[in-house]
């Protein structure tokens, strides 16, 4: 008589997101977003389809996932060049080199996020993933360059928040301009681009021309 092995183990629903979020990764790179199929990236991780719309509701709230999965790889790696930096200078250098490879190296994620962007323009649905997802993005460029700021005693040439935007927008801008030019817009360039604009965000804080927060009306 053959025992009975009981109830198959539950999955944890974090492994289960990490497995999915895995095979989505290279779902959508192989196949892009539109010939990406969600049952197949379900069957891939050894799940139904059913467990792709449990935990992220959809095929664009799974792509918006690899997406900012890319985003926060990215933000952990720019956040631990600025823990524990006291000089300006150095960690702008290190931010716009590191920015730089990820860019050239990572063509595949840019690919994506431009595809996504293209879709969200046409799209209600796509651009209530992306909007959020941006938001928080710039959010966090704003954040990084406040922790900037008070770690090195620069300041700061316009308030957080803009900064933020600007680097968010710059990013994607040259993301796509090496995507559509990559022997013009080089990891070379790039590097020269961020430095330049960070170095004009964060100057001395003797030559800072904008203060952190809005005066107090008299």
């Amino acid at each position: 008589m053959t025992d009975n092995p009981g109830p198959a183990r539950r999955v944890p629903r974090a492994e289960v997101r990490r497995r999915l979020l895995a095979e989505a990764v290279r779902a959508f790179t192989e196949h892009g977003y539109a010939d990406a199929r969600i049952e197949d990236i379900a069957h891939a991780a050894g799940f139904t389809k059913g467990a792709v719309y449990s935990n992220f509701g959809g095929k664009q709230e799974l792509f918006g996932a690899v997406l900012d999965r890319g985003a926060q790889d990215e933000l952990a790696a720019v956040t631990a060049e600025i823990d524990g930096a006291a000089d300006a200078g150095a960690v702008i250098e290190r931010v716009a080199e590191l920015i730089a490879d990820r860019i050239t190296g990572d063509i595949q994620h840019g690919r994506l996020g431009l595809e996504f962007a293209a879709r969200a323009a046409r799209d209600e649905r796509t651009r209530a993933v992306l909007a959020p997802m941006r938001r928080a993005q710039r959010d966090a460029a704003a954040r990084s360059v406040a922790e900037v700021t008070e770690r090195t005693g620069t300041g700061a040439a316009v308030p957080a928040e803009l900064a933020g935007l600007i680097l968010h927008c710059l990013t994607n801008g040259l993301v796509n301009e090496h995507l559509a030019d990559p022997e013009t817009v080089t990891a070379d360039v790039i590097k020269q681009a961020f430095t330049a604009v960070l170095g004009a965000l964060l100057p001395p804080a003797a030559n800072a021309g904008w203060p952190s927060s809005p005066p107090s009306s008299p």
